[in-house]
C-alpha cells in the first residue's frame, strides 16, 4: 500500500469537503468487495485502517470448532491455539491477508467503488449546504443553454434556470454574470437539482433586503408585491417605527435604493406604495398616481368599482391592463375602473328605467271626458268610428249638430237655405 494514503485521504476530504471518516470507509468497503472477489464470496472479510500508520489491511476471520466442516470459515482448537495460546471454542481468529495480490481487476473494481461513494458523499454535502440557502439570492456565471433552460455554474455544482423562472427577453451569453433567486433544492438519481429563478416575486423582496437596511433590520416590511416580469411591480411597504417614512426608506436619497433593484432587473419599473388597512385607501395608493373620485366597495364578493376622471381612465387601467391588474394582485380583490361620464349615463339609465310610468294614468282620466263631450243628447251616433290621427277632433261633433237642427212642416220651398240659415225675411216662424 501507499505509505502517505493518509496524506492523501486527508487532501482529498479537503477539496470535496467531505469527512476524513466517510473516504476511510469508503476505501475499507472496496477493500472488503475486492478481496471477496479475489478469495472468495463466502470468506469472512474485514478492513482495518490504522491511523498511526496510514495503512489498510485485509483480515480473514474464522471461527475455532472442534470439528471443522467448513475449511474457509471455521478452524481447529489446536490449529488456532498455534495464533493464539489463548484461544477457545467460538472464538474468533483474524488472519491478516496480503492487499498486492488483488490483481488489476480488484483494484478497478476497488477504485469505481471508492470513486462512486466519494461523489455520493460530496453531493450529500452539497445537498445539505444549499438546502439551507434556499430562499436567498445567490451569484453564479452563466455556462450555456439547453433547450432554453440556462445552466449556471455556481462553483461546487452546478444550478438550472428554466424559461419560466427567467425574466421575457433577457438573454445572456457564456460567462456572464447571474444573480437569482434559490427558489428550491432536490434530489435526483444525478445528484442535488438546484432551481434558480428571476421572475419569481420574492426576488423584489430579497433585492431590496440587500439595498435597504430598513427593510434588512424588519423596521419597514414588505407586506404584497404583485409582479409582471420584465415590465412592472407594485410592493406595499408599512414601517413599525412611526418616525420612519417607508416609501421614502425604499427609494432612497434621489432614489438611489430602488434605482439600485431597477438596474439588477434591467429597467423593470418598481411602484412603492405605502400599505393602508382600509381597503378604498389601499386601492387609491395602488392606482397611483392615477386620481380616484370615488370607491363602491362590495365586501361581500371582495369587489371593487373605482371611479375616476374621464381623462384620468387610461392611466388608471394602464397599458394593457397592467396598472389595475397589478393594483387587483396587491390588494387582493376584484377591482373595475370606471370613468365619471360612464357612471353618470349609466345612473341616468338606471333610473330612466325604475322610474313610475305616469302615461297609462292620464289616458284612464281622459277617457270619460272625450265620451261626454262627444256623444250626443239624443244618444243617437254613440257608435261612430272616432276621427284619423291628425285630423280635427271637433270635426264629427259639428256634423251631428248640423243633422240635429229640425225641419219646418211646410213644404220644400220652406226648408232652409244650402247654408242651413232660414229665408231672408223670415225668422222662423209660421211662413203664413
Amino acid at each position: 500500500m501507499i505509505l502517505d494514503i493518509g496524506q492523501i485521504i486527508t487532501q482529498l476530504g479537503k477539496e470535496k469537503g467531505i469527512d476524513k471518516g466517510v473516504i476511510v470507509d469508503a476505501i475499507k468497503e472496496a477493500l472488503e468487495i475486492a478481496a471477496r472477489k479475489k478469495y472468495g464470496m463466502n470468506k469472512k472479510l474485514e478492513a482495518t485502517y490504522d491511523a498511526e500508520t496510514g495503512e489498510f489491511e485485509i483480515l480473514e476471520f474464522r471461527t475455532v470448532v472442534e470439528s471443522v466442516t467448513d475449511p474457509e470459515a471455521e478452524i481447529t482448537l489446536a490449529a488456532a491455539q498455534e495464533y493464539d495460546p489463548e484461544a477457545v471454542i467460538d472464538d474468533n481468529i483474524g488472519f491478516r491477508m496480503s492487499t498486492r495480490d488483488l490483481g488489476r481487476i480488484a483494484a478497478q473494481t476497488a477504485r469505481q467503488i471508492i470513486m462512486q461513494k466519494v461523489k455520493d458523499a460530496e453531493r450529500e454535502v452539497i445537498y445539505g449546504e444549499f438546502i439551507g440557502r434556499k430562499g436567498e439570492i445567490i451569484n453564479g456565471i452563466v455556462q450555456r443553454y439547453e433547450r432554453d433552460c440556462l445552466v449556471i455554474d455556481l462553483g461546487k455544482t452546478e444550478a438550472i434556470m428554466p424559461l419560466s423562472e427567467q425574466i421575457p427577453r433577457e438573454r445572456y451569453r457564456q460567462g456572464d454574470r447571474i444573480r437569482a433567486y434559490i427558489k428550491d433544492v432536490s434530489k435526483t438519481p444525478r445528484g442535488p437539482e438546484i432551481l434558480l429563478s428571476r421572475s419569481d416575486p420574492r426576488v423584489i423582496l430579497k433585492l431590496f433586503e440587500q439595498e435597504v437596511p430598513e427593510v434588512y433590520e424588519g423596521v419597514v416590511s414588505i407586506l404584497s408585491v404583485a409582479r409582471e416580469p420584465g415590465f412592472r411591480t407594485k410592493i406595499a411597504v408599512k414601517s413599525k417605527d412611526r418616525d420612519v417614512d417607508p416609501v421614502g426608506a425604499c427609494v432612497g436619497m434621489k432614489g438611489s435604493r430602488v434605482q439600485s433593484v431597477v438596474q439588477e432587473l434591467r429597467g423593470e419599473r418598481i411602484d412603492i406604495i405605502a400599505w393602508d388597512e382600509d381597503p378604498a385607501k389601499f386601492v387609491c395608493n395602488a392606482l397611483q398616481p392615477a386620481e380616484i373620485i370615488r370607491v363602491l366597495v362590495n365586501e361581500s364578493e371582495k369587489n371593487m368599482e373605482v371611479i375616476v376622471p374621464e381623462e384620468q381612465l387610461l392611466l388608471a387601467i394602464g397599458k394593457k391592463g397592467q396598472n389595475v391588474k397589478l393594483a387587483s394582485k396587491l390588494v387582493g380583490w376584484h377591482i373595475e375602473v370606471r370613468a365619471e361620464g360612464q357612471v353618470e349615463d349609466a345612473l341616468k339609465r338606471a333610473e330612466g328605467l325604475f322610474a313610475p310610468k305616469k302615461a297609462p294614468e292620464d289616458a284612464v282620466q281622459a277617457a270619460p271626458q272625450t265620451e261626454a263631450g262627444t256623444a250626443p243628447d239624443s244618444g243617437e251616433g254613440a257608435g261612430e268610428t272616432p276621427p284619423a290621427e291628425g285630423g280635427p277632433a271637433e270635426a264629427p261633433v259639428a256634423e251631428e249638430a248640423t243633422a240635429e237642427v229640425p225641419q219646418p212642416p211646410e213644404g220644400p220651398e220652406a226648408a232652409t237655405s244650402p247654408t242651413g240659415e232660414p229665408p231672408a225675411g223670415e225668422p222662423g216662424g209660421d211662413a203664413s
